[in-house]
């Protein structure tokens, strides 16, 4: 049993410094005490956490690991802390966020600076990617989803809406016409992500109808789609607010805009099942909903 907090902070600094020396200095401790620190540290978990050399020391495998949860253990500590003071100032540490790669380009990487100036003591670890990976394994404090989310132990909160509309170019609707119902649809030109040929629409009345569609082009990039939907190959099934621009410039026109393309999505933060949530993993989610509220795209008023 680890008795002793200042040890494990001491574990921390010498594993980000790699020297014992070093790390023991900024604790006011002589190279020989940090060091029988760490040896002390090591025999109450009963394993080498450290490989030294005369110049340096590293990780072992046991002591990564320890790493790993050592400084998540401290940085609770912190939260633990920064919650109940009253000032704001007080929160800090490092909020790692993950986040789909074109939708956090376009609308988390930007507002960045301004949430780092009103929280000067937090740093932030942006992670872009549309695969699809495991937020508790890999250390994040929190990650922003679309869709519809899957059953699962994480805690979700919605952020926003994000809508899907069909579009088309008006050059592919001039060449082949406007349809007017689902059945026209189903004979028109359609633009594939992925392998999807059902669409599911609502009718006005609340009524729900599956519609096949035909396409000669399919791709599993959302972009690729949109750049085929503007170059007029065909109707496409998009989220607002991955074409707002070209809603905005006419390049893009709304198809059957008294459907809605179901499943409806939305914008979704997900985090641990961890009982308690970190300050800055609270203020950044009040702080992107804001953010979000404010962009037609993401609350609804561009849907007509």
């Amino acid at each position: 049993m680890i008795k002793d907090l200042k040890s494990l902070e001491l574990f921390v600094k010498v594993a980000k410094l790699g020297a014992i020396g070093k790390a023991g200095l900024e604790f006011g401790l002589s190279p020989t005490a940090a060091t029988q620190r760490i040896q002390a540290l090591e025999a109450s978990i009963g394993t080498q956490l450290l490989h030294r050399s005369t110049r340096s020391v590293s990780l072992s495998s046991d002591g990564e690991i320890f790493f790993a949860h050592a400084e998540r253990i401290l940085e609770s500590l912190e939260d633990a802390v920064s919650d109940v003071q009253a000032c704001p100032q007080t929160v800090q540490g490092k909020l790692r966020v993950a986040g789909p790669a074109s939708f956090g380009r376009k609308y988390i990487a930007p507002y960045i600076g301004e949430f780092l100036e009103q929280n000067p003591n937090v740093s932030v670890q942006l992670h872009l990617s549309d695969g699809s990976f495991d937020i508790v394994e890999n250390g994040y404090d929190l990650a922003i989803r679309l869709g519809n989310l899957s059953p699962s132990t994480l805690k979700a909160r919605k952020l926003a809406e994000s809508p899907r509309i069909l579009v088309a170019a008006p050059s592919y609707l001039e060449r082949a016409g406007t349809p007017r119902d689902e059945e026209e649809l189903s004979k028109h030109e359609c633009v594939i992500r992925g392998d999807l040929r059902t669409w599911s629409l609502r009718r006005s009345d609340g009524s729900v109808t599956e519609v096949k569609v035909n396409g000669r082009f399919a791709s599993n990039l959302a972009e690729a789609v949109t750049e085929a939907a503007l170059a007029g190959v065909g109707i496409a099934r998009k989220c607002t607010w991955g074409i707002a621009e070209y809603l905005s410039s006419g390049r893009l026109v709304r198809v059957l805009d008294d459907y809605t393309v179901l499943t409806e999505w939305n914008v979704y933060a997900v985090r641990p099942p961890a009982r308690i949530e970190p300050p800055r993993v609270r203020l950044f989610k009040a702080f992107l909903e804001e953010k979000f509220q404010e962009i037609p795209a993401l609350s609804g008023r561009s849907n007509h």
